[in-house]
């Protein structure tokens, strides 16, 4: 038995009705997953994104959302609770210990630069001018206070880092008890990263990590007196990376993120841009 005609395009228009949504819904959800959200420090993990990485994504069909964070914390724990697909803003060391201490669940996926620290200082010229006793400023997390304490080292200013490291009652603040490791009597001062700029003017001097240095002018307006140096193992070790969370490594949207930050377009902007305050570092997490 034939349906009368109005039954019959009536069932049509709720088919195309259907059809027509399922699509819209389709193509929103391709829309989606085309999107891809990164959280960084503002500088210069922000900057390298919007005026470089954008594009070339842009270029393939995928759209880059940049969510900046004032800290360390937060890209982290954000990447973690599966608000972000990936972050960029950390080292290896860092991630490591995030992922010991925290209990979180991050991979490295690709190296992209490496910010220098510096020692500098609002109140001296010259590291021969620090007088002893003087202040200086550390950051307070793991791997950049043994990173401060070793560019130290490195510039002459300690002669070791006495038992940091090997002897769990020794801290950064104790060398300055420690007359062989810290002949001129540096009081050694450990802040949070990011607070360490706004600090200068208290302390003699800072070890400041390259981001928090140039989102502070400090590179134009009072220039390094020293800047960190690197091997073959600490330019793996100082690589600022891309992290995700893992099971993801190897997800399309990583496989495009990963493609877009190695690109020449990326390499030129850092090189160009930065004149050696970031160097870039293309290179795999081992």
């Amino acid at each position: 038995m034939r349906r009368p005609i109005g039954i019959r395009m009536k069932v049509i228009a709720i088919i195309l009705a259907l059809t027509l949504v399922l699509g819209l819904a389709a193509a929103t959800a391709e829309g989606a997953d085309k999107k891809i959200v990164v959280g960084v420090n503002p500088v210069p993990h922000a900057d390298i994104l919007d005026n470089a990485v954008k594009a070339v994504l842009a270029e393939a069909g995928w759209e880059l959302e940049v969510v900046v964070f004032q800290d360390y914390v937060l890209p982290n724990t954000s990447l973690e609770e599966g608000e972000l697909d990936a972050n960029y803003f950390q080292t290896l060391g860092y991630m490591n210990g995030q992922n010991e201490q925290n209990g979180l669940h991050l991979a490295a996926v690709a190296g992209v630069h490496i910010e220098p620290m510096g020692i500098y200082s609002q109140k001296y010229a010259s590291l021969e001018e620090l007088p002893d006793g003087a202040e200086i400023g550390i950051a307070n997390d793991p791997e950049n206070t043994e990173r401060g304490l070793n560019l130290l080292v490195q510039k002459g200013l300690l002669n070791s880092v006495g038992g940091y490291g090997t002897d769990p009652n020794v801290t950064a603040e104790s060398l300055v008890n420690d007359k062989e490791a810290n002949p001129h009597g540096y009081k050694i001062t450990t802040l949070e990263a990011a607070s360490l700029p706004l600090a200068l003017p208290d302390l003699a001097a800072a070890t400041i990590n390259g981001n928090y240095a140039l989102g502070a002018d400090l590179p134009s307006t009072y220039p390094a007196l020293a800047i960190e140096e690197f091997d073959e193992v600490t330019s793996i070790r100082r690589t600022n990376f891309i992290v995700v969370l893992q099971g993801n490594e190897e997800s399309e949207k990583t496989q495009a993120l990963v493609a877009a930050i190695k690109s020449d377009a990326m390499k030129e902007y850092i090189e160009n841009t930065y004149k050696g305050s970031v160097i870039p570092s293309f290179i795999d997490p081992e």
